[in-house]
């Protein structure tokens, strides 16, 4: 395998060349068959048409992947219940991840407010994995911790929680000013969550569908290494670039964390004793109630919802319209999308 490397080239094919057993953890966000317009295809294909391509690349994710590897899915949850019907064959579920998609109910359905993202093991019994912990929920006003710990908060650890199955802390990207042009580009601390659970530094990180490279710079950042395919030769030059870009230095003392927006969005529980001589923690401990944890020198260097800067290929065009305001007449220019 040429290792951090993404090459252009059909998933499948691309992934029959790899050899059994030899990927640490392999990560597909495959299109959702919604007829969303990609870079140069159309995602748009009948139910079991899309269903038989997904399962064929569902079983050479599980046959690449190492004995002790881990098997992640995202999609929509009505595609991922397609995806078990192969993969409960094939290898051993953990879990169905619930990762919150805030959305406004517009009635007459249940309208869906989560993607999924499913975790199997290729073998349970081999399965290298690591708790986690994200930052406390606190009120951004008072700052008082969310939840109710009621008599037992001298047992609150310093930093948060351990990770549930349902996550809320992690955000889409929202604004295009902090995207690339893809449809479905998912935000860096989702994958580097992802990755520190699962992998150790210098593991081997594949996803099939690398889009505009968002595993790859996760991978890279917590000093992991990455393959991966597109089909589109245009969002593989982008997904090269944004990874030849970042730098493997997402650490606090000798622990990789995931930073982002001046904090730490996920860190391992077993690596909390080297990083906590780098905060200062309220004491007594009951006093995290109402007082955040803060890092000694200052700000972490961090990074912005997207490391990504694009260049206006097509600037907006601008076309001349008739105003009226009351009864008078004008021209004016207004700005359009290419």
């Amino acid at each position: 395998m040429n290792l951090n490397n993404i090459e252009h080239a059909d998933c499948l094919d691309y992934l029959r060349d790899i050899p059994d057993e030899s990927v640490d953890v392999t990560f597909a966000d495959p299109p959702f068959n919604l007829k969303k317009k990609y870079s140069s295809y159309w995602d748009n294909l009948d139910v079991a048409q899309y269903v038989d391509w997904c399962h064929q690349w569902l079983r050479e994710l599980v046959r690449v992947t190492k004995p002790s590897g881990s098997i992640f899915i995202h999609n929509i949850p009505k595609w991922l219940s397609y995806y078990c019907q192969v993969l409960n064959e094939i290898a051993d579920f953990r879990h169905w991840i619930a990762w919150e998609a805030m959305s406004t109910p517009l009635g007459k359905t249940l309208l869906p407010t989560h993607y999924g993202i499913l975790f199997y093991a290729k073998d349970n019994s081999q399965l290298k994995f690591y708790d986690i912990r994200y930052p406390h929920h606190r009120c951004r006003k008072c700052n008082t911790l969310r939840k109710d710990y009621g008599g037992k908060k001298k047992l609150l650890h310093p930093f948060g929680p351990l990770i549930s199955d349902v996550w809320t802390d992690l955000y889409r990207i929202k604004h295009n000013k902090r995207r690339d042009k893809h449809p479905c580009q998912l935000p860096i601390p989702l994958l580097e969550r992802i990755i520190l659970m699962s992998t150790d530094e210098g593991d081997v990180v594949l996803d099939p569908f690398m889009g505009t490279g968002t595993t790859a710079v996760a991978a890279k950042r917590l000093g992991r290494k990455y393959i991966g395919t597109d089909i589109d030769a245009e969002y593989v030059k982008i997904a090269t670039g944004h990874a030849d870009e970042v730098q493997s230095k997402s650490k606090i003392g000798n622990s990789w964390v995931s930073l982002y927006l001046d904090k730490v969005a996920t860190l391992r529980d077993v690596d909390w004793d080297d990083i906590q001589q780098y905060f200062d923690i309220p004491d007594p401990r009951p006093e995290i109630d109402n007082k955040s944890i803060k890092y000694k020198d200052g700000k972490l260097k961090s990074i912005e919802e997207s490391l990504y800067k694009v260049e206006e290929k097509n600037p907006p065009k601008k076309m001349s319209v008739t105003v009226y305001r009351g009864k008078q007449e004008t021209r004016e220019e207004i700005q359009i999308d290419a």
